[in-house]
Order: structure tokens, then C-alpha cells, then sequence
């Protein structure tokens, strides 16, 4: 219960920060604070340290990537991604929090629609095919990697509708 509570914390959306610091520092500061990595564009280094986030001008630094294995990243903090205009590759893995709506959320913030080409889901278990579905609004979406969801009960079914909406969609399933 107590963890519960204290991840809820760290997810909690601060508007004020977004504001006084910007979306890509702002969203920085909560991956890294739930235990994700984030990479800026221009750098092959992931950023994993809290303390040692770069400063510069707002702006400098523009989210790629986000590596949220292992992360305690949940529904109530996604507001943090709707500023975002440059991730191009997210992994979710071993996200204990990730659900359906996490899904639907993602699939429906603009910015993430236009710039996302990536994204893997690898052991969510809450991660069902109502979520899998909700994902066909990534217009961009290259490259779809699912493996170990249990939750997911219809695979056929589920990746012919979103392979029909996302005709240009490479889809890899290590689902058994």
C-alpha cells in the first residue's frame, strides 16, 4: 500500500513545472523520478540520473526516446507527454502500472501521434487487446513489438484489425 501510494506521488502532474520549465524537462524529471531512462535527440547516452539532468536554454533538450522498463509510470502522470513533439521510440517493460487506458492515452495525445515510430510492450501484464486496439490511432507507428501478454486473449482477431488501420505497420509478436 505504501509504495502504492508513493509511485502515485511521483506521478502526480505538476502543470505549474510544465509551464515554468517546459514539456521536455518537465516530462524528464517524472520519467526519471518513476525509474525510466529518457534520451535526447542528438545524444547516443541515455539519461538515468535524476540529479545529473542537463540545464541549458528551454527547448535545448528534446525528449527521443523513453525506456520505461521497470518503471513505476502510470495513467495519472501521462499529461507529461502531451507536450512532446520529438519521442520517436518508447518501451514498456515490466510496467506493472501499464493498463488499457495507458494505451488509449498514448494512442490519443496529437504530438505522440505524429512523431511516434517505435514502440515496444514486452511483460504488462494488465496490457489486454482492448489496449492493443486503442493504438490504431499512432498514424506513424513503424514498428510494434508485443511479447508476454497475457492479457491479450485474441491475437488474431487483435493484429488484423490494427494491421488493417496501420497498413505500414511491421508488427513482431513473441506471444505464446
Amino acid at each position: 500500500a505504501f509504495w502504492g501510494w508513493l509511485n502515485a506521488v511521483f506521478n502526480k502532474v505538476d502543470h505549474e513545472r510544465i509551464q515554468a520549465v517546459g514539456p521536455d524537462r518537465a516530462a524528464s524529471e517524472w520519467l526519471l523520478r518513476c525509474g525510466a531512462l529518457v534520451r535526447y535527440q542528438g545524444s547516443p547516452k541515455w539519461q538515468h540520473d535524476y540529479n545529473g539532468l542537463p540545464t541549458g536554454p528551454r527547448g535545448k533538450y528534446r525528449i527521443e526516446a523513453i525506456n520505461a522498463t521497470d518503471s513505476c509510470i502510470m495513467y495519472r502522470g501521462f499529461d507529461y507527454l502531451d507536450g512532446l513533439e520529438h519521442v520517436t521510440d518508447i518501451r514498456l517493460e515490466k510496467c506493472m502500472y501499464i493498463q488499457d487506458e495507458c494505451l488509449q492515452r498514448l494512442s490519443d495525445t496529437s504530438n505522440i501521434q505524429k512523431s511516434l515510430q517505435k514502440l515496444k510492450i514486452i511483460s504488462c501484464g494488465n496490457v489486454t487487446d482492448k489496449g492493443i486496439l486503442a493504438l490504431h490511432k499512432l498514424t506513424n507507428l513503424e514498428y510494434l513489438y508485443l511479447s508476454d501478454l497475457p492479457g491479450i486473449r485474441e491475437k488474431e482477431k487483435t493484429f488484423r484489425v490494427l494491421q488493417q488501420a496501420l497498413p505500414n505497420l511491421k508488427l513482431e509478436l513473441d506471444l505464446e
